[in-house]
């Protein structure tokens, strides 16, 4: 990918326990780029929420969301390259991501509902419970060919992902 055609920000997206946060510190390890979980940009009371087994409303995740965005934006403007794990699973939540930048893209995890489900039941001291995974399923917008965003197949060891991800996105390393 030419220099002027790298994006400035990856958001890798998927429902809980399909390894964002793994595979975003993974990939910006790969290519020399800042890492940010948006799990630290959850206000204390979504934190509670989750815990508690209670799913967001929209009315939660829009100020999360923008805060996320806001980061994003803040790198891009230093010039700076990111990967952002961020469940980021419907259309609007992507759209208040992007917010129409051309130089963010998306990167979705697709994995079954069975795998996601055993590694979140093998996960220990996350604060989103297993039995929100059904909401997560149920909320999940795949993207679109319009958002320019590329898939890739969870079933396979951290280092194949990555290499899927910089092989359809066209990246080396810095």
């Amino acid at each position: 990918m030419e220099k002027a055609n790298v994006p400035c920000a990856l958001i890798v997206m998927g429902v809980s326990g399909a390894g964002k946060s793994t595979v975003a510190e993974a990939l910006s390890a790969r290519l020399g780029w800042r890492c940010a979980d948006a799990d630290r940009f959850h206000p204390a009371s979504n934190v509670a929420k989750m815990s508690t087994g209670q799913p967001l409303t929209d009315d939660d995740r829009w100020p999360w969301l923008k805060a996320i965005a806001d980061e994003i934006d803040r790198l891009c403007g230093e010039r700076q390259r990111a990967v952002v794990a961020c469940s980021a699973l419907r259309r609007a939540y992507r759209d208040v991501l992007v917010h129409g930048r051309s130089d963010v893209r998306i990167v979705f995890l697709d994995g079954s509902r069975e795998l996601i489900a055993a590694r979140l039941a093998a996960r220990k001291g996350h604060f989103m419970p297993p039995g929100l995974l059904d909401s997560q399923f149920r909320t999940l917008e795949r993207p679109t060919a319009d958002e320019g965003a590329v898939t890739v197949s969870i079933d396979a060891a951290v280092d194949a992902i990555v290499d899927d991800i910089v092989r359809q996105l066209k990246l080396v390393p810095a």
